[in-house]
């Protein structure tokens, strides 16, 4: 009877050890083939965006800061030394040539002198704050500035990195703050002969294509100063490439659009984000743009991109 009960429960612990490896053997075959499922190429079917190619001229430009200024102004100077006893104008305020700007009271103690008139010297406008009553000026001292407000210029200071593009005729691009998202056309018409030996820049004058009104003297303007074009090649977003060995590749879609072909590609310049391909992907083709980082060479794709 003993050994009868110890060879049933042998039997049972046999058969509870046949079902459990049998379980196990399924469950590492599931996930053998759902391994396979998720590799790269094979039956897996990735979703991208595409974008097909074509010739485009990328502008290379700079980006500098710059003063809105009148085109023509003039310092005015006092004739004789002494204190400004009266002012005529105000910052804004139109004159003529002739018009008297201020009285300087060329007295000192013992002495007297009739006072002596400033005059503007161009018609214009005031466009810096005159000097105060009782100023004490000399010959050499600035009392004002009149300038032709009706044409204004921008001068800009342009890193010396870019001297060998800078020319006359190039064209550009004028924000001011108070208009956020408003360009104002430019043309560049003077560019300094010398390098400034402190900042390192040439200063750049630029007049604007059409007058408005919304642009004032004395404003502070952005300029973005169009100076190289490359044109004659195809590009792509820099992003969609893949870096391999320190060698660039695009995914191509191949004919009849459901697989990819990895190509090794020559870039050339960059701007904004976008790429000239100089050599491996030809104008018309079709180039994934985004989800190329799971692809391989022959992987399956469904464009998504409409």
């Amino acid at each position: 009877m003993r050994r009868s009960h110890i060879v049933m429960i042998g039997a049972a612990a046999l058969m509870v050890a046949v079902v459990a490896g049998v379980a196990i053997s399924k469950k590492m075959s599931g996930k053998t083939s759902a391994g396979k499922g998720r590799g790269r190429g094979g039956s897996t079917v990735f979703s991208v965006k595409t974008e097909t190619v074509k010739k485009e001229t990328l502008h290379g430009y700079v980006i500098a800061n710059g003063e809105i200024e009148s085109q023509n102004s003039v310092n005015v100077f006092p004739d004789v030394g002494g204190k400004i006893m009266e002012t005529n104008v105000m910052l804004g305020s139109s004159v003529r040539r002739g018009d008297v700007i201020a009285y300087v009271d060329p007295n000192s103690p013992g002495q007297y002198y009739k006072k002596s008139p400033v005059y503007a010297p161009i018609n214009g406008s005031i466009i810096s704050t005159p000097l105060k009553n009782g100023t004490t000026v000399s010959t050499s001292t600035v009392i004002a500035i009149v300038g032709d407000i009706s044409n204004l210029q921008v001068s800009a200071d342009i890193p010396e990195r870019y001297v060998a593009v800078l020319k006359n005729g190039l064209k550009a691009e004028v924000s001011v703050e108070a208009y956020p998202g408003v360009v104002f056309n430019a043309t560049v018409t003077r560019v300094s002969p010398v390098v400034d030996t402190t900042s390192r820049t040439k200063e750049v004058i630029l007049h604007f294509d059409q007058r408005d009104e919304r642009v004032n003297a004395g404003m502070f303007g952005k300029i973005k100063l169009y100076t190289v074009d490359y044109a004659g090649y195809v590009t792509m977003p820099a992003d969609a490439l893949v870096s391999l060995n320190d060698e660039y590749y695009a995914y191509v879609v191949k004919e009849g659009g459901d697989s990819v072909e990895r190509r090794k590609v020559k870039t050339g310049e960059t701007v904004d984000g976008r790429i000239q391909i100089l050599e491996g992907v030809k104008e018309g083709e079709k180039v994934v743009i985004q989800g190329q980082t799971s692809l391989n060479d022959g992987s399956k794709i469904r464009d998504i991109t409409k």
